[in-house]
């Protein structure tokens, strides 16, 4: 990224260089940071007001901007268009800046522009399509109403022309932002609290997955007090402690006293018995009139999206756990998506396949057609194609390779696996070899996302948790393909795969559909 996209979002005083490990030495004055460094601005999309750092305020304007901008120039070019066709200008003005207000209108009704989901997760792009859909039905209610068959062209076309342009704009904005996180920057510091070994995970896991924005830059544990903090401090000591390089400030108790110092954007809880509902309520309580949101992580850990809400029930507040849906609307339209998307796919890369397949015919001996017997939905087998990319009876020579395995569980991979030929090389680096699948999309027995589809033996061994899998179609691309594939380990395969099934959705769909076309075209994780 080049300097003038770094200070785009960076702020003055932001996090800048720190990075998201914190050094153990670090005194509690660099923890916390100034209040200073937070403005209270109104959230444009009906939130409650929030403190927003400088760089969330800058990165804001810049969605917004980008929004109006495509939505005013899509709509200014309309116009010049039409009155190049010799159509009644007049009445297309009007319906111009109905087209504006509308859209203008229903991306903030659907809190499209809330910081809540910009830059993270498929639902920023959820609701800028549910609002740009909703803009399209008022001008078509109002075309209705009104008799005019003018709305039309702006129903059908200006405004999915908006929608073209918008999701890619927001999507690079979001790559800038990613680019900024993973250099240390732009990240809302944060407080956890609860046992050492789920604070653990948490840190560990925001320093992974460092495009979620959270830096822990301080951590209470049961056991450790605020006196006990203050004699290490005036004896010269080390602070009390640290956990995964992020130090111990104090213990559980103290919690309330270090959030109302200032600086800290969330307070994360993780799973201790220290926390029982009373002590909850009361720090939530504690937190009013403060600058921290509390994050409470469920005991359901990879259960998210949709399927949680929190209702109230007999004057208790519950997390309801919707069950996963595999049957219904969503998924028929996902079946649509699934065999429209093969066919036209299948289309295009017509000549492609073809080359493929002069090159390997022409190159090695043996069928061009590698075909292997896989597990779908239900358990059900069935036959599927992949480009040939290894000698033949590459399946027998494997044993005597089992000894080298590079993978874990019952996973069989080599980097520098000798069975694959020269030019099952470059079709591997790029997956074209996965490109025939497309026909198993096709006849319905395989999706264009979704879980990995396994081999008959590797079923065979599946834990009660892991069969769930099974519950949905296998896809050409999932969530383990976006986040590593060929480097992830069997258990970080299998969490991607069970976290799919759990948390479907058709935005989530189009997110990895478009993260997979970029990983391919990297080459990233493959051999």
């Amino acid at each position: 990224m080049d300097e003038s996209a770094q200070s785009l979002f960076a702020a003055n005083g932001d996090m800048r260089g720190s990075g998201l490990r914190q050094s153990s030495r670090t005194r509690r004055s660099d923890v916390l940071s100034p209040r200073a460094r937070f403005r209270l601005v109104p959230d444009l999309v009906g939130d409650n007001n929030a403190p927003l750092m400088e760089w969330e305020r800058r990165y804001l304007a810049c969605v917004i901007a980008c929004d109006v901008l495509v939505t005013l120039l899509v709509v200014a070019l309309a116009v010049v268009a039409i009155d190049e066709l010799g159509g009644p200008v007049a009445i297309h003005q009007m319906i111009a800046f109905g087209t504006a207000v509308a859209v203008l209108s229903a991306l903030p009704a659907n809190r499209a522009w809330s910081l809540r989901v910009l830059g993270a997760g498929s639902e920023e792009f959820s609701r800028l399509g549910r609002g740009l859909f909703l803009a399209a039905v008022l001008i078509a209610l109002v075309g209705l109403i009104s008799g005019s068959l003018a709305v039309q062209p702006w129903v059908f076309v200006v405004v999915p022309v908006i929608a073209v342009v918008a999701f890619p704009l927001r999507y690079v904005l979001r790559r800038l932002l990613h680019g900024a996180r993973r250099r240390g920057e732009c990240l809302l510091p944060v407080m956890a609290a609860g046992a050492p070994d789920t604070l653990r995970e948490l840190i560990e896991r925001t320093r992974t997955e460092s495009h979620v924005g959270w830096r822990v830059a301080a951590v209470c544990t049961p056991g450790t007090s605020i006196a006990n903090e203050q004699a290490a401090g005036a004896n010269g000591s080390r602070s009390p402690g640290e956990i995964a390089g992020v130090p111990v400030v104090g213990e559980l108790n103290d919690l309330a006293a270090h959030i109302r110092r200032g600086g800290y954007r969330v307070v994360a809880i993780t799973a201790d018995p220290y926390w029982t509902p009373r002590r909850l309520q009361q720090l939530a309580w504690d937190l009013e009139g403060t600058s921290a949101e509390m994050v409470v992580a469920p005991v359901l850990m990879e259960v998210a999206g949709p399927r949680l809400n929190v209702s109230g029930v007999l004057g208790m507040p519950l997390l309801r756990v919707s069950a996963p849906q595999f049957t219904g609307g969503k998924r028929l339209i996902k079946e649509l998506v699934d065999r429209l998307g093969a066919l036209v796919l299948l289309t295009l890369c017509t000549p492609l396949l073809l080359l493929i397949a002069a090159g390997i015919a022409l190159s090695e001996r043996g069928p061009v057609i590698y075909r292997q017997q896989r597990v779908g939905r239900g358990g059900r087998e069935f036959t599927m194609y992949k480009f040939r990319t290894m000698i033949v009876d590459a399946d027998r020579v494997r044993h005597g390779l089992m000894e080298n395995n590079e993978a874990s569980g019952p996973l069989f991979k080599l980097r520098k696996d000798p069975r694959v030929t020269r030019i099952g090389v470059l079709l591997r680096r790029y997956s074209l070899d996965e490109l025939p699948q497309l026909f198993n999309v096709l006849s319905g027995r395989m999706s264009l996302v979704g879980p990995r589809p396994p081999l008959p033996e590797e079923t065979a061994g599946y834990a009660p948790d892991v069969r769930r899998r099974l519950l949905v179609k296998p896809g050409l691309t999932g969530l383990w393909q976006v986040s590593g594939r060929s480097d992830l380990t069997w258990a970080e395969s299998v969490r991607l795969d069970l976290r799919y099934v759990e948390d479907w959705s058709l935005a989530l769909d189009m997110v990895i559909l478009w993260k997979t076309m970029r990983a391919v075209v990297g080459g990233y994780g493959a051999y």
